[in-house]
């Protein structure tokens, strides 16, 4: 009988232990305190990307916390670094949930990694919001309850440009390649083109791709695959972050080749831009960015206030892309936290975030959530570089 009771109380405790795995987190919420959690790589050769997400939250938490914070709430904000490695990230998320007992997570990089925390926050019931990817593991149909995206979809960056390749520039599809990064990043920038090519009649399995490993800048295989294949190739679409991308167009301009160079907007424009304009005119020249935020040094509403806020929270710190993003999801995702009252939940957020509808922040383009929709803008932006570096519009239709 003893054995059978000690048996007994183990299989209780193991079923306890299943049960607290599964349980959501409690997050630790004040009357006077929020405290969110972001997953980034602030180390590594991306580190540029986890940094400026990192100025434009911070940018938009400082402006909210001078103005009173959210329903009496002062916002601190918890980063993580994962060298934009998945294996880090698991452990970088447990850090932020079961520890620091963050109430959501905000502004996590990448897809692999998001491959990883996703599974996790919905395990946790967690809020994810704003996460600097367009992948389609963030959006599915229906919607993670828990996962929310600010930004348009790698497939609606590269649908934009192919259709902008293939009807304002005559290119022919089949003379279009992808470079991209090897791993689910790179996956769901190169099925958004081979989607556009399904729309275009055309054979997705007979597009070329090539690319290199994540974290690394060895572009010397793909380089030599487009330059053995170069009367194929009339333009790139690329799938990188900054330095792969810049060494891939540096190495194929030194080659005399001449394709057109697309990137989507996860490269980290800013970046891309300095690394090619040392170089040379003749590197950054011409070469195309799809964007999922206004130009921020435009002369928006949003980019003025924007640069405003960043001139006094981040001196020194020159406007980007990748910070705009931050700033703006920063700034859709503490409407939500109005909305969600005082008493204060996860549940409480979501059906806070899910009331937005029409919502304007100066961009152009009205921000919606829903129970169906978990996206809130599907709008992509055109942008080229001069020899400088410097951006300019570009008209995708």
């Amino acid at each position: 009988m003893a054995r059978t009771c000690r048996g007994g109380r183990i299989g209780w405790v193991i079923l306890a232990a299943a049960l607290a795995l599964a349980a959501p987190a409690r997050a630790q919420v004040t009357d006077a305190e929020l405290t969110l959690g972001m997953c980034a790589p602030f180390s590594g050769v991306a580190k540029e990307l986890g940094t400026q997400l990192r100025t434009g939250i911070d940018v938009a938490l400082a402006a909210q916390n001078a103005a009173g914070g959210v329903n009496g709430r002062q916002l601190k904000l918890i980063p993580l670094d994962d060298g934009y490695e998945p294996a880090r990230t698991l452990g970088a998320m447990k850090e932020l949930v079961e520890k620091r007992k963050v109430f959501a997570i905000l502004g996590n990089v990448g897809t692999p990694t998001a491959a990883v925390a996703v599974p996790y926050a919905n395990e946790k019931q967690v809020v994810f919001f704003g996460a600097f990817s367009g992948a389609p593991l963030l959006r599915n149909d229906p919607p993670d309850r828990w996962v929310f995206n600010f930004r348009a979809s790698y497939a609606e960056e590269t649908a934009a440009i192919v259709r902008y390749l293939v009807e304002t520039r005559r290119i022919d599809p089949a003379k279009i390649a992808v470079f991209a990064q090897q791993d689910g990043f790179g996956d769901a920038g190169f099925d958004g083109v081979a989607r556009a090519m399904r729309r275009l009649k055309r054979d997705a399995s007979k597009v070329l791709r090539v690319g290199y490993k994540r974290n690394t800048a060895d572009v010397d295989e793909a380089v030599s695959t487009i330059r053995r294949r170069a009367k194929e190739v009339q333009a790139v679409v690329m799938v990188a972050t900054y330095k792969p991308a810049a060494r891939f167009i540096e190495k194929l301009r030194d080659a005399g080749l001449s394709p057109v160079f697309t990137n989507v907007s996860f490269v980290g424009s800013n970046e891309l831009a300095e690394e090619l304009s040392q170089l040379g005119p003749k590197y950054a020249e011409g070469v195309i960015v799809t964007q999922v935020v206004p130009n921020p040094t435009s002369q928006a509403s949003s980019m003025l206030r924007f640069r405003e806020e960043l001139k006094k929270y981040a001196p020194g710190e020159k406007a980007g892309f990748v910070s705009v993003e931050g700033w703006l999801a920063t700034r859709l995702f503490i409407e939500g936290l109005r909305r969600a009252g005082k008493p204060l939940t996860s549940d409480t957020l979501v059906d806070g975030l899910e009331q937005i509808k029409g919502l304007d922040l100066g961009i152009g383009v009205p921000l919606t959530f829903g129970p169906s929709e978990h996206q809130a803008s599907h709008r992509v932006w055109g942008t080229v570089m001069d020899g400088k570096g410097s951006f300019s519009g570009l008209d995708l239709e």
